[in-house]
């Protein structure tokens, strides 16, 4: 075993963190915790059996692949590792995943004793529409470990408590009062964003619509009717929520619009 970690945000980096030439167990976290339904307890049984259920009803994976693809590689956090380099992104998507991380991280293991990073690039030289890590090369990743890579403090953990705490609680006007405290973000400096983006999805309109519904439904109206058109649309100009075509579908499937 290596002293080293690194829990990339999906399999999609992956392929370029293997042409690398950086050291360290690799651990692929691959849920999506900004959608659907969080228990405050996230190192509890009852937080994953609840996890499952609705991944397999709304994706259709079995119980027992999320089990083995997505619970059992989290033992490795309580392994004897010195350093654990988080790679998450801008985005919602990640940004709750990366709140997640932290939360276990402060159950499962002593944080004096280990030393805690993040990667968290927003942009990328030379990539005007940098949508990811998925996209870049060993050698671009080996730039972001050389050049970005910061350690986390006690009061970037403190504050991941604080915005986990605050999303789970999933109340609009706590979250806004929350997000113009005028607050030091320390390391996370995509939090702020990631978490204002997500108050568009629990604010709604008169039709009883978030912001993201009504702009799927405003690409529609425009004469859009394809779904995997729509997506296209919809990334244009919304990157920040870091939503795939399956959860896309999940918002169009509610809309009952193709």
């Amino acid at each position: 075993m290596s002293n080293t970690l690194h829990i990339l945000n999906g399999d999609s980096t992956l392929y370029g963190f293997e042409r690398t030439g950086i050291d360290g167990d690799v651990l692929i976290w691959r849920e999506v915790l900004s959608e659907g339904p969080l228990l405050e307890n996230i190192n509890s049984a009852a937080f994953w059996k609840e996890r499952a259920a609705w991944i397999g009803q709304t994706f259709g994976e079995p119980t027992a692949d999320y089990q083995k693809k997505v619970v059992e590689p989290l033992a490795r956090l309580s392994e004897d590792y010195k350093d654990i380099n988080l790679w998450f992104e801008f985005d919602l998507h990640c940004q709750v995943n990366m709140l997640g991380v932290m939360m276990l991280l402060s159950q499962h293991t002593d944080l004096t004793e280990r030393n805690i990073y993040l990667i968290c690039p927003d942009s990328f030289p030379g990539k005007p529409d940098f949508r990811g890590m998925g996209e870049l090369t060993g050698e671009e990743l080996e730039y972001l470990y050389d050049n970005i890579r910061v350690q986390l403090s006690d009061y970037d953990f403190e504050l991941a408590t604080e915005a986990w705490d605050i999303y789970i609680a999933k109340d609009a006007v706590t979250l806004e009062q929350w997000l113009a405290t005028g607050r030091f973000w320390g390391n996370l400096h995509s939090l702020k964003p990631a978490l204002s983006a997500h108050l568009k999805r629990l604010q709604t309109n008169s039709e009883g619509r978030n912001y993201i519904e009504q702009k799927l439904l405003d690409i529609y109206n425009n004469g859009i009717s394809d779904r995997l058109a729509i997506h296209s649309e919809f990334w244009k100009t919304e990157p920040i929520y870091g939503l795939g075509d399956a959860e896309l579908n999940i918002y169009l499937d509610k809309l009952n619009i193709v």
